[in-house]
């Protein structure tokens, strides 16, 4: 079985000349949506999906997509039309879930920050379960519960202590991270939980991390989670399911594939909890729409330096923050193929912001490209648009989704006048002309 997003080029194909995702042309995208803008490809979103769910299949598992990876509508259709659930971590996300057409029975709410507002309506929306993460979480949480006079089905988030390998920002199954309840903390917690009367504890959660390239860890934390689980039943306590997480890493860079092979995952899953008899949760985000879209920007012009050729392009960090962030790799080609003979040369691929961090990419080696030529960076369908801002008060990109030898904006490109129209002076100020501050120098 394939590698989960192994192969980040193989979202383009070239047809005389030009970089298509799919049937269409990205220069037809850039001409009639703009640039910067986000390009999804469905058939690779239901490819994925289908990749992942034939590994788990049989292994009574629900597959709850992890919506921070990416949020917008038309993708998490997409997956609610294959049967896919959803792992939320806050209220709109639950909401976007709802509208997607994710029933609201096969929507797990993780996180470790939920406030009571969003415990409230998830509860009465009737969600799968609450991943809890601290002991006040869950009694606030029975408390609200038994004030609606309900239960509220919970799986304990357990810290395994347990080292992802992953980036220090994305790992968040060690010791001193703060996600999920310390591992010897775990029996007094679920035996309070078993008292508590507006609790159904149904088992437990574990997450370690994200862009994972080794099965490794999922082994340790997996096999820490099933000596838990027994130890458990052995007090009295029943744990019927449990939520494994997600995590699975995408390729970035062609030349370095993650290790991971969905199979290899699934064999992993089944060696360590699979003979426990328990229903089991999965909650891939990045695996599923990562090597799925790129972010589509023009060039707006080629600066000489004395020691460095910077490529300014109007995306900027506030569109994709990755590599700001992580100091992430994306894959960087042109749109036109290059002519025959092109050297390609070392260069900064920079956006327009007043920040240094402004940088797609170091000395990357590209082929000579001039102003208002068309760039594609990949691997941009996970943690892109979601992650975006209105830095320098820049509109958020476009997003488009392709399907064959079609496509649509599935979000417009935000407008001037939305942007500025967010904004609204108090009462106690003159609109219009600036008046002057008494006591201003």
């Amino acid at each position: 079985m394939a590698t989960v997003g192994s192969n980040p080029l193989a979202l383009l194909n070239v047809r005389d000349g030009q970089a298509h995702v799919e049937g269409v042309a990205l220069a037809r995208i850039a001409a009639e949506v703009g640039t910067p803008c986000y390009v999804y490809s469905r058939s690779a979103l239901i490819a994925t999906y289908r990749d992942f769910a034939q590994a788990v299949d049989g292994m009574n598992g629900t597959i709850c997509y992890a919506i921070k990876a990416n949020g917008n509508l038309a993708v998490v259709r997409t997956f609610a039309e294959l049967g896919a659930g959803a792992d939320v971590v806050s209220l709109g996300e639950m909401k976007r879930a709802l509208q997607a057409g994710i029933a609201a029975g096969r929507i797990v709410f993780s996180g470790v920050g939920k406030t009571e507002e969003e415990m409230r309506e998830a509860l009465a929306s009737g969600i799968l379960q609450f991943n809890l993460e601290s002991s006040g979480e869950l009694e606030a949480l029975s408390r609200i519960a038994a004030a609606a006079g309900k239960r509220a089905t919970v799986a304990l988030r357990v810290n395994p202590d347990v080292d992802a390998r992953t980036h220090e920002k994305i790992s968040t199954g060690k010791k001193g991270d703060k996600f999920g309840i310390d591992f010897a903390q775990v029996p007094a917690i679920a035996a309070r939980a078993m008292r508590l009367p507006g609790i159904a504890l149904e088992g437990l959660a574990v997450h370690i991390g994200s862009q994972l390239t080794s099965t490794e860890p999922y082994r340790a934390a997996f096999a820490r989670l099933a000596d838990l689980t027994r130890k458990l039943r052995g007090e009295g306590i029943p744990v019927h399911s449990l939520d494994l997480g997600g995590g699975i890493g995408i390729a970035y860079a062609e030349d370095k594939a993650p290790t991971i092979d969905v199979s290899d995952y699934a064999a992993v899953v089944a060696e360590t909890v699979g003979n426990l008899g328990c229903r089991l949760v999965f909650e891939p985000g990045r695996s599923m729409v990562g090597n799925a879209g790129l972010l589509l920007t023009r060039v707006i012009g080629v600066k000489d330096g004395e020691a460095r050729r910077f490529v300014i392009v109007d995306a900027a960090m506030n569109d994709l923050a990755r590599p700001a962030m992580y100091g992430a790799h994306h894959a960087i080609r042109p749109v036109q193929a290059p002519a025959p003979g092109s050297v390609e040369s070392p260069v900064d691929v920079v956006g327009p912001i007043c920040e240094s961090s402004d940088r797609f990419a170091a000395q990357r080696s590209l082929p000579p490209v001039v102003a208002d030529d068309l760039l594609v960076l990949l691997s941009c369908g996970a943690y892109g648009f979601v992650m975006a801002s209105t830095y320098n008060m820049r509109p958020l990109a476009a997003e488009v989704m392709v399907e064959g030898d079609r496509f649509a904006t599935v979000r417009p490109r935000q407008s001037y006048e939305a942007l500025l129209g967010q904004d609204r002076l108090p009462d106690w100020m003159a609109a219009g002309r600036p008046r002057e501050i008494r006591g201003a120098a």
